[in-house]
């Protein structure tokens, strides 16, 4: 065999050897979402320039901190609902868990402070696995629509927190100093809180990208009766998505109770409208099947800038209500409109290739 012919021969070897490059309908759904998470950052430095321009004490180190402690609990509550909300399920009793989990937290510290704060903290993400396992059980076994079961855990949950606390608030002198100083304390300027969502947000974004399981809850989500005959387990994994939702909302009592040191049944009451108002506007799918936990994060960045742009350009309070209200409606007609010219784009690609 000549020269000529060997380096010829090497090159097809290699181009034999490299993975195929993704179908062009991913490559697509993928580009759209960067877009949509890309307009969140767009929007966070209009406002805050705008803010800024206004009021320059909106950018100062303070105020920024506090926008940062503000969204690391809706943050992560955010993360946890886009893994249910990816399946076209939606978990409407994450704001209970939450409560039950910072009141059970702030409780035992308070009666037992010799209980280590990692202990409680994992007692607080074990008690809200279990919630979350109710959840998926009734969804993901019983068939029982997401949005009637976890409309129905979120008042049984939040009975169960009122009839443990019995009228009984946990106030911040009760708890170790040392659990309170983890809602307050930073690492290299940054808030442990928010790096601590910084942590989970990027774990579950390797997770659902490069996991199978990850990628599985986008085919239950974008056809569950396909997804069953590709032989994918979609009840477990429906199981699961609502288990790590609880799971995450277990956490997120535990931030609170160490944010905010006072705590009663009424914790993180109505905070679930805020979570999903989040996941939307961060361009997760509310039909299932597409969005990322990183658009859920900016979206409860975004959120959370307003209502501090707010306060601080002292619009009333019910004007906030409104916002997030127009920006849910927004999104979820953007997301529609996207969704219509995504799936006409790979209609003319598959005719184009049939030709």
């Amino acid at each position: 065999m000549s020269g000529r012919e060997t380096g010829l021969a090497a090159p097809a070897a290699e181009s034999a050897a490299a993975p195929a490059p993704p179908p062009r309908g991913d490559r697509l759904v993928s580009r759209v979402a960067r877009v949509r998470e890309l307009g969140i950052v767009v929007a966070l430095v209009l406002l805050f320039a705008v803010t800024g321009a206004v009021n320059p004490g909106f950018l100062s180190p303070d105020s920024l901190r506090d926008i940062l402690l503000n969204s690391s609990i809706v943050a992560v509550l955010a993360i946890g609902q886009t893994l249910v909300v990816i399946t076209r399920n939606v978990d409407l009793s994450v704001s209970s868990v939450v409560g039950l989990s910072a009141f059970g937290g702030a409780l035992v510290l308070a009666d037992h402070p010799g209980v280590p704060a990692p202990l409680v903290i994992a007692g607080c993400v074990l008690l809200g696995a279990l919630c979350g396992a109710v959840n998926g059980l009734l969804v993901g076994v019983a068939a029982v629509p997401a949005l009637v079961a976890t409309l129905g855990t979120l008042y049984a949950f939040r009975g169960v927190d009122y009839a443990w606390a019995g009228g009984r608030q946990v106030n911040a002198a009760d708890m170790p100093e040392g659990f309170l100083a983890l809602g307050s304390a930073s690492v290299l300027g940054l808030p442990l809180l928010a790096l601590v969502a910084l942590a989970v947000l990027l774990a579950v974004g390797w997770a659902l990208r490069n996991l199978p399981p990850g990628r599985e809850l986008y085919a239950i989500g974008s056809n569950p009766e396909a997804a069953v005959l590709a032989g994918i387990r979609v009840r477990r994994r429906v199981v699961a998505a609502f288990v790590a939702s609880g799971a995450l909302a277990g956490l997120a009592g535990a931030m609170w109770a160490a944010r905010f040191g006072t705590v009663d049944a009424t914790v993180a009451t109505g905070k679930e409208l805020d979570v999903i108002a989040a996941v939307v506007v961060g361009g997760v799918a509310i039909f299932g099947g597409s969005g990322t936990v990183y658009g859920a994060v900016l979206g409860a960045v975004l959120l959370a800038s307003i209502s501090s742009a707010l306060a601080v350009l002292r619009v009333d309070a019910l004007a906030q209500t409104a916002i997030n209200g127009a920006l849910i409606i927004t999104a979820i007609v953007l997301d529609r409109v996207l969704a219509l010219r995504v799936a006409a784009a790979l209609r003319r690609r598959r005719y184009r290739d049939a030709a």
